[in-house]
């Protein structure tokens, strides 16, 4: 992968031109689109505020099935086959169908990214005219433009959203009033054996808190799926219970509700189209899901065998059959805060059965299962593919 040409601040050079594909965002979702169109030879090119791998913002925990799926064991961390849940009035052990890791971000990043020819240059996204994308070092043009910047969406609301031309407007999606949970976490050096989670209102009303080991250091926080209620002082609170001290902070906004994955001839991916799952708050593995879905719809553009109009429609109704399972996570979501703790701990008490577990996280994985990755032959086997095909 090319790297950057350029420094921060004012050591920038002005960025402008054409490419077939512009990627907004390079992060999971973003890198995922750019691995399915590595071998295509088509210009591709994509722009992040801040380096690749350099800006981590969740815990970093996915199925180890899905890191192996993608070839990128080699960030991971620590491996769990047991979830530790808490209550005021009880605590399971849930003896899981699959195993779960934790992961170190920049070598993820630097990985999957490793898998993609695409060109990277630093600049800040701020909109876009038709597909004209406004940036801080200059606009850039595409035949095809990718929203994988986050739950902003700064691409979306159509016709022009930069700020210093007629007809810009500002997005309503907003915190608090946005659907949108709110997360924070530290990171104190350490280590752990458990993966664990805590449903008790007294860190969070509404939401949960958890302890994801990863090697050397614990991820210790607390997500809130009601965005008004702040939570630092109990993830201090948390921290400090498990003997640890709070430090070094991340947080974000987690969406909660699916949206259009496609607007006004953008395609739009992982958060930005709402690719997070809504009661737990996992959002890396859908949205290397997705962005592998919306890669190989582009992929069929650029070899000539969609239009960038079919492809829109095909990704956008892709995406949109999910939307019942996001529904009934949600409406899951909405329930569990209004669940007495007492018959909550009952609850957990009848989870723990091996044929609850294996039938309920069975599905709960098929929602964006890792066999969606081996549906087509791996990146290097393409660019080795079209090497040939040019030869």
């Amino acid at each position: 992968m090319p790297t950057r040409r350029t420094t921060r601040g004012t050591d920038r050079t002005p960025l402008t031109g054409d490419v077939d594909v512009l990627i907004c965002g390079a992060s999971f979702a973003g890198l995922a689109v750019a691995r399915e169109l590595a071998g295509t030879g088509a210009r591709v090119l994509m722009l992040d505020r801040y380096d690749i791998g350099e800006r981590q913002t969740s815990a970093c925990g996915i199925p180890t099935a899905w890191l192996r799926a993608m070839g990128l064991m080699g960030s991971q961390r620590q491996t769990f086959g047991r979830l530790v849940v808490h209550t005021p009035h009880r605590t399971a052990r849930l003896e899981l169908p699959w195993t779960f890791s934790t992961f170190d971000y920049p070598q993820l990043c630097s990985l999957l990214a490793e898998r993609s020819d695409a060109q990277f240059e630093t600049a800040k996204v701020s909109g876009r005219t038709g597909n004209t994308v406004h940036t801080d070092r200059g606009d850039l043009t595409a035949r095809v433009v990718v929203d994988a910047l986050g739950w902003r969406r700064v691409l979306g609301g159509g016709g022009s959203t930069h700020p210093d031309r007629p007809g810009a407007r500002g997005s309503a999606y907003q915190p608090p009033d946005a659907p949108l949970s709110r997360g924070l976490e530290v990171h104190p050096w350490g280590a752990g054996e458990e993966m664990e989670i805590w449903i008790d209102r007294r860190y969070v009303p509404a939401g949960y808190g958890w302890s994801f080991p990863a090697g050397d250091e614990l991820r210790i926080g607390v997500g809130s799926f009601d965005p008004r209620f702040h939570v630092k002082d109990t993830t201090v609170m948390l921290a400090e219970d498990l003997r640890r001290d709070p430090v070094r902070y991340q947080g974000n906004w987690i969406p909660h509700r699916l949206r259009d994955a496609t607007e006004d001839g953008v395609f739009f991916v992982g958060d930005s189209a709402g690719h997070c799952l809504p009661l737990t708050a996992e959002g890396i593995r859908t949205a290397f899901y997705f962005g592998i879905a919306c890669g190989r719809e582009l992929r069929a553009v650029v070899e000539g065998n969609l239009s960038v109009a079919q492809a829109l429609v095909r990704y956008g109704d892709f995406s949109a059959s999910h939307g019942w399972k996001f529904n009934a996570l949600l409406r899951a979501q909405q329930l569990v805060p209004r669940v007495a703790p007492q018959l909550l701990a009952q609850g957990l008490r009848a989870m723990q059965s091996r044929r609850f577990l294996d039938w309920s996280f069975g599905h709960y994985l098929a929602i964006a299962p890792p066999e969606f990755v081996a549906a087509g032959p791996p990146p290097a086997v393409r660019r080795s593919h079209a090497r040939a095909v040019a030869a």
